[in-house]
């Protein structure tokens, strides 16, 4: 689907949609997207009347809330045909340079052509982040980089980065930006298989009753397009079964990325031994768990752990809790996509994983990708922000442990095994015995779906029960540096925290924020507190 947010600053843009588009393709830094995806990446050129594309007084006005804008001090790229991509964000060279400027993005329908309005990207900050001292910061590969956002199949993009001064206000005279800004477009390849969807996605008739994973996608009726827009999609039930479920296809013709999983099974998990064949994962005929949560976690030992062959799986089922006495607080495993499911290169990351000792908080998040996808779109998405970490942001793998969709569908995040405390780049300074659960979409203002609450409920309690957790207790973490506690700081949190907790940012939103007194509630009831 492809639809797009709402501008949220109303900036009129009726004299660029004048301009016609360059007719050659953008530069970049990768080959040419195939299947399995690419990146493009478009430098930020000094923007003025004079600057690349010209027209650049016409793209923002000279003016704008009153304040002139100085000649050359705004960066950007000039309206332009590029490769289809499906998500966007800017990066910098330094990760530690803060971007003090607006940087604003607005591209072009593939299939219409139509413009979407000018959009707001975020700084990150370092808010999302590797800790300072964390093997995954050394190397040089780090950038700075706002985050991203799902704009849905385009194919022409305009950006602008204006300068600001410490107030918030456009500067009147140039202000420093970061070095080596660019504009990185990212195409997610095709989709790896079964589609997901949620109950908001209303399917009639027999549809109703295929499981999830098999049933067509659906979303936000208000972030959606005509279905006669897309003749491929009008009609999910039409379409060729084959290319609905990974399970009923054909071996040979199922896409490359759909594995390996990349998870990484310990001497003590016997189940995931590698194997010449795994019969196919059905939620009708649930198939041996590779990850078994019965058996008391091991601790990892911290740094690099070697990483052997594994098969693929595209998705763990749910289980049963474990009632043994030694496990007194522990709640039922909810259905987790794996990385195979969403299609995952794990060539695009670095090899072996990093753990910690234990998990004692699960930080929540928000992707600020925006809310404008579907269900179905989520593998892709998910495919988007794992390539915009690693390859444009420079992290080691996916950022965040697990991620949430509004569907109330769990994707398995960084990899490493579900059960394990796999260190992330989610909560800066408290990425050592933590996890981060980010729920896709922005939640500034906009409350989040029931479904992916209630998720992020399933998820803390069966996780943070596997480490002897209570989802309503408190407890302290020894911060590696940030900007809310200094390093070496044992701060008091709790066990269920938003990122705003451990850093100061927005995230996870004010509406997500507010709902996790239920997501506490809600998990220790599961856990049978």
């Amino acid at each position: 689907m492809r639809a797009f947010l709402a501008s949220s600053i109303g900036v009129a843009c009726t004299a660029a949609l004048a301009l016609p588009l360059s007719l050659h393709s953008a530069p970049d830094r990768t080959a040419h997207a195939d299947s399995a995806g690419g990146t493009q990446s478009l430098p930020l050129l000094p923007l003025g009347a004079d600057g690349p594309g010209g027209g650049g007084a016409a793209l923002g006005g000279a003016v704008l809330g009153g304040v002139a804008r100085a000649s050359g001090a705004t960066q950007g790229v000039a309206p332009r045909k590029v490769r289809p991509f499906s998500l966007v964000g800017v990066v910098w060279d330094d990760p530690a340079a803060r971007l003090r400027g607006q940087v604003q993005v607005r591209t072009r329908e593939a299939v219409t052509g139509a413009w979407s309005p000018w959009r707001d990207l975020e700084a990150l900050d370092e808010a999302d982040a590797p800790d300072p001292d964390s093997p995954e910061s050394r190397g040089g590969r780090l950038r700075g980089g706002t985050t991203p956002l799902w704009v849905g199949d385009s194919d022409g993009v305009q950006a602008r980065v204006r300068p600001q001064n410490d107030s918030g206000l456009l500067s009147t005279r140039p202000a420093s930006l970061p070095s080596g800004l660019r504009l990185e477009l990212i195409d997610p390849g095709h989709e790896p298989g079964s589609d997901l969807a949620g109950e908001e996605d209303a399917p009639t008739g027999d549809a109703a009753t295929r499981p999830p994973s098999a049933r067509p996608s659906g979303g936000d009726p208000a972030t959606e397009i005509p279905a006669e827009r897309d003749p491929e999609t009008r009609n999910p039930e039409t379409r060729d079964p084959a290319t609905r479920n990974p399970e009923t296809r054909d071996p040979a013709t199922r896409n490359p990325s759909e594995g390996p999983s990349g998870q990484d099974p310990s001497p003590q998990d016997p189940s995931q031994a590698p194997s010449a064949e795994l019969p196919p994962v059905s939620p009708e005929a649930p198939q041996p768990d590779p990850e078994d949560p019965s058996a008391p976690p091991e601790p990892e030992p911290s740094g690099l752990s070697p990483e052997p062959p594994t098969p693929p799986s595209l998705e763990l089922p749910e289980e049963p809790p474990d009632t043994s006495a030694g496990r007194p607080y522990t709640a039922p495993r909810p259905r987790i996509v794996t990385r195979a499911g969403w299609g995952a290169d794990e060539k695009l990351r670095e090899r072996g994983h990093l753990y910690t000792k234990t998990v004692k908080v699960a930080f929540v998040h928000h992707t600020v990708t925006g809310n404008a996808y579907t269900c179905s779109q989520v593998p892709s998405v998910m495919r988007s922000i794992y390539r915009y970490h690693v390859q444009s942001m420079g992290w080691r793998d996916f950022g965040y442990n697990f991620a949430v969709d509004k569907c109330g569908n769990i994707y398995e995040g960084r990899s490493g095994g579900v059960t394990k405390a796999v260190q992330g780049a989610h909560t800066l300074g408290f990425n050592k015995n933590s996890m981060g659960i980010a729920v896709l979409g922005t939640y500034s203002s906009k409350k989040p779906s029931s479904k992916a609450v209630k998720a992020v409920a399933k998820l803390t309690a069966w996780k943070l029960g596997l480490f002897g957790r209570n989802p309503g207790g408190t407890t302290h973490l020894t911060s590696a540096g940030g900007n809310k506690y200094k390093k070496g700081t044992k701060a008091k949190l709790r066990v269920i925290s938003g990122h705003r907790d451990g850093y100061n940012t927005e995230c996870p939103g004010g509406a997500l924020y507010r709902k996790l007194g239920t997501v506490r509630d809600t998990a220790a009831r599961l856990q049978g507190r």
